[in-house]
């Protein structure tokens, strides 16, 4: 209760370690407007509203005019980071879409860091608020457009620490027009002429209500004597004396004195800068510089260690990739190895096969040479028997021959002796014919004979005359049954002869052919031997003047008609 505004301030520079206290103050709103915490009065006696709790807002009162050379602490630098940032994105501050993107890639930077593409991925942003929507609305862009555009400026800052980073953000941010500038509503004469006054670290500046960006009149601290009023009537007076008195309107009291009490601050600033700084401010710089020696110190170590371990991390991600590509190898090495044993087992295997076959075909070969020779003797025996069996042919050809020459003379012979027979035949018919006749002639005889006996006759000529006919007759049909049966007989033997020697002549063909067929088997087979001896299967071999095709396999001859 009995704490003055002094009191509450000074706690909480404390807490947050804040050593340039000049530059900041308690703010708070009162009705329509703002008022700053007075130090030297109590906080209960000023004009704070009495609400439950009682809200002061921690603010830069204050600006510098070279943000690099006054601001020492880095706590401080970060408190007018955070305020100017506010400002140009509550648009408290123009600023052009340019330098908003170059503001907000350097914000991103005193954020996150240096850019990281395997970490920073597209989208990152889509939570910050980095640009006035004023800015946003302008062009016809996408968010995903605009993070396109201050990614690429916040990669190019790589390297830049955070306190380094804002400190870029406040030089770009003090060139601006309306920075560090307390704007109030102000007349030029009793008619109400509608004016603004600015207040910042230069001086005292009218700007026309709708232009807070380039004032009308400026009155730098350097050039103003004295600034007084009386009541709502303030007066400016010009160092020069040959300047006119520039003399403005407040339509509230509170709006004066507040204006009062920026001038008065801003103007001791002003003189203070202009001053050798005081033994507390050359050790708060000394200070900083050692801190800021020891950060970079300490940043360049970081930086050689973060180096290092991104070396070392390449290194390690060399040596786990060569790793792998040495296990993919080793891998590949032992399938190769598996393969070749396997391969070396299947050639050995192989080549126990082969080996195998080519003792079989060994065996072979000396079977087939065995066989060789014995078909050779085969060969020569059935050359032999052919000569034998040709010779035996010839004979019997000429048998034949001789047969045939026998056949047709005893057929000659038969023919004589058919004809002879037809002859004999024809001398019995006319024999009988003969004796037909003269029995018809001497039938009557006999009959007179048969009534009377007849005088016998001499015994002598009835005799001869009664046997002499029939022993005759007799006679001719004996021989001519003898000479049929002969014939008959000796055409019976021809037959017999003649069907054995045709019988004969086929079992003679049938061998000559047999042998002839054997022979060639033979060959044949000596020459599929030959072949399997040499170790392939040849063409099919047609033997000449025959109408047999043999063809030669392993197993044997296979003979199949052409």
């Amino acid at each position: 209760v009995k704490w003055k505004g002094k009191d509450l301030f000074d706690l909480v520079c404390r807490t947050v370690g804040l050593r340039e206290t000049w530059f900041f103050g308690l703010r708070y709103t009162v009705k329509d407007t703002y008022a700053w915490l007075k130090p030297e009065k109590r906080v209960l006696d000023q004009e704070v509203p009495k609400d439950s709790p009682i809200t002061f807002h921690f603010l830069a009162k204050f600006f510098p005019e070279k943000v690099e050379e006054e601001l020492v602490q880095e706590i401080t630098q970060h408190l007018f980071f955070l305020q100017v940032k506010k400002q140009i994105l509550d648009e408290e501050i123009f600023c052009s879409p340019e330098a908003s993107v170059l503001l907000a890639s350097y914000a991103v930077q005193a954020k996150y860091g240096d850019y990281d593409p395997n970490f920073h991925k597209p989208g990152f942003l889509a939570q910050d608020e980095l640009l006035p929507k004023r800015v946003s609305i302008q062009y016809q862009m996408t968010a995903d457009m605009w993070e396109e555009k201050i990614t690429a400026w916040y990669a190019e800052h790589r390297g830049l620490a955070r306190d380094e980073a804002e400190m870029e953000y406040l030089k770009i941010a003090q060139d601006l027009e309306m920075y560090g500038v307390s704007y109030f509503e102000i007349t030029q004469n009793k008619r109400d002429t509608d004016l603004l006054l600015g207040v910042d670290a230069q001086g005292l500046h009218i700007y026309n209500p709708n232009s807070k960006l380039t004032p009308n009149k400026s009155f730098p601290w350097s050039g103003i004597r004295n600034i007084s009023y009386s009541e709502k009537e303030f007066t400016i007076k010009p160092l020069d004396k040959k300047k006119d008195v520039f003399k403005f309107y407040s339509s509230q009291l509170r709006v004066n004195k507040l204006i009062l009490q920026l001038c008065i601050g801003n103007h001791d600033l002003f003189m203070r800068r202009r001053k050798v700084d005081s033994i507390e401010v050359q050790q708060m710089k000394a200070q900083a510089k050692e801190e800021k020696a020891r950060k970079k110190m300490e940043r360049q170590i970081l930086a050689r260690e973060k180096q290092m371990r991104e070396e070392a991390e390449r290194a390690k991600e060399e040596m786990e990739r060569r790793l792998f590509q040495l296990q993919d190898e080793a891998r590949l090495a032992n399938e190769a190895l598996l393969r070749s044993e396997e391969t070396a087992d299947l050639l050995a295997e192989k080549a126990q096969i082969a080996e195998e076959e080519a003792k079989l075909l060994a065996h072979k070969a000396a079977e087939a040479e065995q066989e060789r020779q014995r078909l050779e003797v085969a060969a020569m025996k059935t050359k032999e028997e052919k000569r034998l069996m040709e010779q035996k042919m010839r004979e019997a050809e000429q048998l034949a021959v001789k047969l045939v020459e026998q056949s047709e003379r005893r057929l000659k012979e038969a023919d004589h002796l058919k004809q002879d027979l037809t002859e004999a035949k024809d001398a019995e018919r006319r024999a009988k014919q003969k004796l037909l006749e003269i029995t018809k002639t001497t039938y009557p005889l006999i009959a007179a004979y048969s009534a009377p006996p007849a005088p016998p006759a001499p015994p002598e000529a009835a005799d001869f005359a009664y046997e002499s006919a029939p022993t005759r007759l007799d006679f001719k049909d004996s021989d001519m049954k003898r000479l049929s049966m002969e014939i008959e007989r000796e055409r019976l033997e021809y037959m017999e002869k003649s069907k054995h020697l045709q019988d004969q002549l086929k079992e003679l063909k049938s061998e000559i052919e047999s042998l002839k067929l054997e022979e060639q088997q033979q060959q044949a087979s000596l020459y599929n031997l030959h072949s399997e001896a040499r170790g392939y299967i040849p063409e099919p071999v047609y033997i000449p003047h025959s109408n047999v095709c043999m063809t030669h396999s392993y197993n044997g001859i296979r003979v199949t008609n052409d």
